[in-house]
């Protein structure tokens, strides 16, 4: 059964469970995870049901005669499967190679085995299960009010290119060495100072050093922030809940924890972990769709650029047709049905595509052609006039590369601002917070031809006033130029041959 966060998956088990108990029936819920053992007990005390075991290493609940046991997968595998007429696993997308063994093995073949899963699309599932049965949808819930709506912000957008793709995802290793770096994780800190101050926020990390450094970011700026991984342990993550909700912890980092089954009030996503899985994607957002009091949205911060990879879970969720058979390479996904966002060049809020006008800042997209027309006529762009095309989706670029080209030249930050209004005829405006990128091509040539002709307009004032200098006055009052060198001869065109740096001379010291 697939159903969203905010659906009531584990509240539909528990009327599973008290079904099969009226029935004189035992039951086998199986879940993924540690930190979900507890938490499923906890779920089926609320709906009444207390005669319950726990199958989970030396846990105090410990007791094999009871007619339902809550079991980790990781302990289960390593003992002797208890007897059960009933079976449910939980978050049954986090597949082990036990479940296939389980689910095979012929002792077990007539004992009804039920998966619950937000993303139930792993490779092969549909070699062990034989039906989908959608609950509902991430859309519909947020329509209905069962879900939060939300807001997504792309910051950042890191360099990727060269980082490999390992089981389906990108290598871990050198995706933290790309995310790990000073100007990218500074700007997780100050968009969440600008845009999320004051939000419960859950913040997703790479591994280990990545997370660590973000949280020092954040206590360096005067932001409690706590964190969170695998080896973390269960009273300290008590710890990080409560102080989470007390609100004395505003934002915790987590590496690979509290994607699934927590009910923590999260206002704020703070998504730094890049990924090509759908199912990661989509499990990360839903920390913070529920609704809560007060709770108007979730505002997600993507500095992974995942949205614009993926698409809005909403989509991503529209995508899928049914459970993966093993034979198909794109997980049997309808990727017709997967709109990408756009992102606003002013305040980077992702928008739906095709629409113009941005629902955060009111700016509007309006196409550009890559030729000036004039009043009845085009206007060929000149060849040693070519400036670089104006196009408003391009000023977060452009600005970003004059950053970075006055960073790496020691330019006083005027000079940006200035090239940028040279370009565009406007002076830069919600652009404050833009990290500084490599120059597109068209930019640097642009650069380039501009710091030549810089020279070159500073070389012939120089050679003027140094012309005018050596001319005397005759007796009748009148200016006698003085003879002119061979070596200099003044051009036609008011430019003195041989005292100009040549473009490629220039090219070399530039």
């Amino acid at each position: 059964m697939q159903a969203p966060v905010g659906f009531g998956k584990t509240v539909l088990a528990a009327e599973l469970v008290q079904g099969a108990r009226k029935k004189n029936k035992r039951v086998l819920f199986t879940v993924p995870a540690i930190s979900l053992v507890d938490q499923t007990v906890e779920m089926f005390h609320k709906q009444g049901i207390h005669d319950i075991g726990v199958i989970q290493a030396t846990h105090e609940m410990t007791d094999w005669g009871q007619p339902v046991q809550v079991a980790s997968v990781q302990t289960l595998q390593k003992r002797t499967l208890p007897r059960a007429d009933v079976v449910l696993i939980d978050e049954c997308h986090k597949w082990f190679k036990f479940y296939e063994k389980w689910l095979r093995d012929p002792e077990w073949a007539k004992v009804p085995m039920i998966g619950l899963s937000a993303t139930p699309w792993t490779k092969g599932l549909g070699s062990y299960f034989d039906e989908l049965i959608v609950a509902s949808t991430t859309e519909r819930l947020i329509a209905e009010g069962s879900l939060s709506k939300f807001r997504v912000y792309a910051p950042s957008h890191p360099d990727l290119k060269d980082v490999r793709t390992v089981a389906g995802d990108y290598h871990e290793g050198e995706l933290a060495d790309k995310m790990n770096r000073a100007e990218l994780v500074a700007d997780v800190v100050e968009t969440w100072k600008k845009r999320a101050f004051g939000r419960p926020t859950l913040c997703f990390a790479v591994d280990r050093a990545h997370a660590k450094h973000i949280q020092q970011k954040f206590e360096v700026s005067g932001i409690p922030c706590g964190y969170q991984d695998a080896y973390t342990k269960d009273f300290e993550r008590t710890i990080i809940k409560q102080k989470f909700h007390r609100g004395e912890l505003p934002v915790v980092v987590s590496v690979g924890t509290l994607t699934t089954g927590i009910d923590w009030d999260v206002r704020c996503i703070s998504m730094c972990r890049p990924t090509k899985s759908a199912m990661l994607m989509v499990q990360i957002i839903g920390r913070g769709l529920r609704t809560a009091k007060d709770k108007q949205d979730l505002l997600v911060l993507d500095h992974s650029d995942n949205h614009l990879r993926l698409g809005f879970i909403t989509d991503i969720d529209a995508s899928y047709a049914g459970l993966h058979s093993g034979k198909t390479k794109n997980n049997e996904r309808d990727l017709d049905k997967i709109r990408l966002p756009k992102e606003c060049p002013e305040c980077s809020f992702l928008k739906p595509p095709k629409v113009a006008k941005c629902p955060a800042c009111g700016f509007i997209c309006v196409a550009h052609t890559k030729v000036d027309v004039g009043e009845g006529e085009l206007q060929e762009l000149k060849a040693g006039k070519k400036k670089v095309q104006k196009v408003p989706g391009e000023k977060k670029s452009i600005y970003a590369g004059l950053l970075f080209v006055a960073k790496e030249k020691g330019f006083k930050p005027g000079w940006v601002s200035h090239n940028f209004r040279e370009i565009f005829g406007v002076w830069p405006v919600n652009l404050k917070y833009t990290p500084p990128s490599e120059p597109s091509f068209e930019l640097s040539d642009w650069l380039r031809r501009m710091r030549i002709n810089y020279v070159m307009k500073k070389k012939y004032v120089e050679q003027k006033a140094k012309v005018n200098s050596n001319s005397h006055v005759n007796g009748n009052g009148h200016a006698a130029p003085t003879e002119a060198k061979p070596s200099s001869p003044a051009t036609s065109s008011g430019h003195v041959q041989g005292t100009f740096m040549t473009e490629d001379d220039f090219n070399a010291k530039w």
